[in-house]
């Protein structure tokens, strides 16, 4: 049972650490092997996101850290160009990125989305094509699929918006 979201702290990196490995771990089992490869989201990127106050920790009910995102305020520069459909509005936004979790907690999607929302009633997110489990998730939560934005590394991702 999930009892706390909160803002990591630095001592918390180890433990976020371990959760991205689990969490490429199972994408690599449900059919998602390209998406975070190469060690991505590396220690440097999550140790700044902490920094910048971007990143949250989910503990359970013991005070165990069991899932983690990042949940930043728009406007993204990688959703300024959008194809093959469009963003629904031009409202302020807030974007989830690298939500993961250690798979002890079902329904950690849902717990997150809905906290992310109650702090700010316009969500934009996205995920890799191969990323079932999570386009599922999504479009779960009231998600919408609005097009194909790119990574600063070029890569496409499926883009999301909840309003």
């Amino acid at each position: 049972m999930i009892t706390l979201i909160r803002k990591a702290i630095p001592t918390d990196l180890d433990r976020l650490m371990e959760i991205f490995s689990i969490a490429r771990r199972f994408m690599q089992t449900t059919g998602n092997p390209n998406q975070w490869i190469n060690g991505y989201p590396q220690r440097e990127l999550i140790a700044q996101e902490i920094e910048a106050d971007h990143c949250y920790a989910v503990e359970n009910e013991s005070g165990i850290i069991i899932a983690t995102f990042c949940f930043i305020q728009g406007p993204d520069p990688t959703y300024a160009y959008i194809e093959d459909g469009q963003w629904p509005n031009d409202r302020p936004y807030y974007v989830i990125h690298r939500l993961a979790s250690d798979g002890t907690c079902p329904g950690i999607g849902k717990y997150c989305f809905d906290w992310c929302f109650q702090q700010f009633p316009c969500l934009r997110a996205d995920t890799h094509a191969d990323n079932k489990v999570m386009q599922h998730v999504l479009t779960k939560n009231g998600f919408t699929r609005c097009g194909i934005i790119y990574v600063s590394n070029g890569t496409p991702r499926i883009a999301y918006q909840k309003d």
